[in-house]
């Protein structure tokens, strides 16, 4: 069966409901306006949910940012404010406990570059508050933050090197950012996913690697993603789905052209289109044209609401100060 490929809990929400006629066992959806930006909290409860949306049980929070965010300061704030208040929900640590930062992704690559990105603006504290404890106000807490790489670069397991970094420094908490897939065009950019289950580092484009999780490394792991490609097949398929669409609303019921389109099976079309691909573009992922503006101003909202959910002590333009 062709698998849509989307590492958006809102997207296989979607999905599911749209299989199940909008009866979705063991999903709960909750869905809030702040101003132009919309909040969609999406909790998986039991077996079934999981086993249905292909994801573990826990909590996805999806926020779509609205358009024109990346030339406009005052909006990449607010975003970043709203960020830092749902990651505050998930952040269980007193003053004292330490927080390590894992940017995912290979730098070299401007769509995968999201992770590394977010790192180089974060506010690290963890070795002020080691060297010049007299000089650190209490309630800034201890900081720390790695871009590890990716496998073809250091030719180790990104989830080797957390382990290690985990075993040696020990935090009481990790968050994971990583370049995401989705499996609409409009969500590319313009959609950041936060969710306590932890994360499969290359998971959206087919490179399953260990899991980063409470499970693999004995502390809460929270995952942030941004979609920032799109599977050629997939893209291709939902365009042909739109002609159908358009084709069928414009040609007369009950006739034998109309019957055609309606016995199309979307399965078998969506299986033909990737076997028609496959042979002259591959693995093909696809991303906007203006890349390198998007990630630069993304990775600045995420990391502006990681420093706010982490340093609850400083507002924005102390910790804009500290950066400066």
């Amino acid at each position: 069966m062709f698998i849509i490929r989307t590492d958006l809990a809102v997207e296989a929400k979607e999905i599911y409901e749209k299989q199940n006629n909008g009866n979705m066992q063991g999903v709960e959806v909750e869905e809030d306006k702040k101003g132009e930006i919309k909040v969609t909290t999406v909790k998986i409860t039991n077996d079934i949910g999981e086993r249905m949306m292909r994801k573990p049980k826990g909590t996805y929070i999806t926020i779509d940012m609205p358009k024109l965010i990346h030339y406009d300061a005052d909006t990449m704030d607010e975003v970043s404010k709203i960020l830092g208040e749902n990651l505050s929900d998930m952040v269980k640590l007193d003053d004292s406990m330490t927080a390590l930062v894992v940017g995912l992704g290979n730098w070299n690559i401007t769509p995968d570059a999201l992770g590394p990105k977010v790192v180089s603006k974060l506010m690290v504290t963890r070795h002020l508050k080691q060297l010049i404890p007299d000089q650190i106000d209490e309630g800034i807490r201890p900081v720390c933050a790695i871009a590890p790489g990716v496998l073809g670069l250091t030719g180790i397991e990104t989830g080797e090197i957390i382990k290690g970094v985990v075993d040696k420094i020990k935090p009481n908490l990790i968050i994971c950012i990583d370049a995401l897939a989705s499996r609409k065009l409009e969500r590319v950019n313009s959609t950041i996913q936060l969710g306590n289950t932890g994360i499969s580092p290359g998971s959206g484009v087919g490179n399953r690697r260990m899991e980063l999780s409470q499970q693999t490394l004995g502390i809460p792991v929270i995952a942030i993603g941004v979609p920032t490609v799109v599977d050629a097949a997939t893209m291709a398929n939902d365009t042909i789905d739109l002609v159908l669409d358009q084709m069928i609303n414009q040609t007369q019921k009950g006739g034998e052209f109309y019957s055609m389109l309606k016995s199309i099976d979307k399965e078998e079309k969506q299986k033909m289109i990737t076997e028609v691909l496959d042979p002259y573009v591959g693995n093909l992922m696809v991303t906007p044209k203006e890349v390198d503006l998007v990630i630069d101003s993304v990775s600045k909202v995420i990391a502006n609401g990681i420093n706010i959910a982490l340093q609850p002590a400083l507002d924005l333009d102390d910790i804009n100060r500290f950066l400066s």
